[in-house]
């Protein structure tokens, strides 16, 4: 039987590195994409001495010229990708909205927004050759607007201008290219409040429950959704 072959980008650590044990554990092929090489060679040496079909590759989600290699790469060697997992990001400026200047976010933009952009398009072509081909933005509940005017969430989140407003864009360009690409599985995912680097491990959930959602688009049926939004309980509100 042909594996399953998916690629997770930002996976030398935290949820891109849990997507990356739980996908190959289920017996995929997994190309375990990072900017970090030194970091994303040791996190895939140790997936391969487990007996995991795991696989490095050197992905810059912010370079043209590294996504490009990369997708060469995996053309190369397995000639089509079942899975795209654009988990990559960075959390961005804190400052309060009236303190950011324009310049302050290009970063979090280029990595969380252009990235993503850059990544699928690269792979576009490569996806079109499976016969089941899904995408999975990983975004964040912060970037849903119904959650965060929900009362409830008052006083809890800082405003902030960066993070949110690239997980809202994110959730937007889901649903775009959900909307062209009606051969392909194309969802947004929120983890929920994680243990990560990203938030100085202070989540509540530990990246496996955090991986739920996921691992449940990332193998999605062949009738399932697609333009939807989800978090490890099922449909979510954007």
């Amino acid at each position: 039987m042909t594996k399953t072959i998916a690629l997770v980008t930002g996976a030398n650590k935290g949820l891109g590195r849990e997507t990356v044990r739980r996908l190959a554990g289920s017996g995929l092929q997994v190309y375990l994409a990072a900017r970090d090489t030194a970091r994303g060679e040791a996190a895939a040496a140790e997936f391969t001495a487990a007996g995991l079909d795991v696989r490095f590759v050197a992905l810059d989600v912010t370079s043209d010229d590294s996504v490009v290699a990369a997708a060469d790469r995996v053309k190369a060697e397995a000639g089509r990708l079942d899975v795209l997992i654009n988990n990559a990001g960075i959390g961005g400026p804190r400052t309060a909205p009236g303190d950011t200047r324009p310049d302050d976010l290009r970063e979090v933009f280029e990595t969380n927004v252009f990235g993503p952009i850059r990544v699928t398009n690269a792979f576009l072509p490569l996806l079109r050759v499976s016969d089941h081909p899904r995408i999975v933005m990983v975004s964040s509940g912060v970037g849903s607007i119904a959650t965060i005017t929900d009362p409830t969430w008052a006083g809890l989140l800082p405003p902030a201008l960066g993070y949110p407003s690239t997980k809202a864009a994110l959730n937007m360009l889901t649903v775009m290219y959900a909307s062209e690409l009606a051969e392909m599985k194309v969802n947004a995912v929120d983890p929920g409040y994680t243990a990560t680097d990203l938030n100085g491990h202070s989540g509540f959930q530990t990246v496996t429950e955090g991986t739920d959602a996921i691992v449940a688009m990332a193998t999605v049926d062949r009738d399932g959704p697609s333009g939807g939004f989800f978090d490890r309980t099922g449909a979510t509100s954007w």
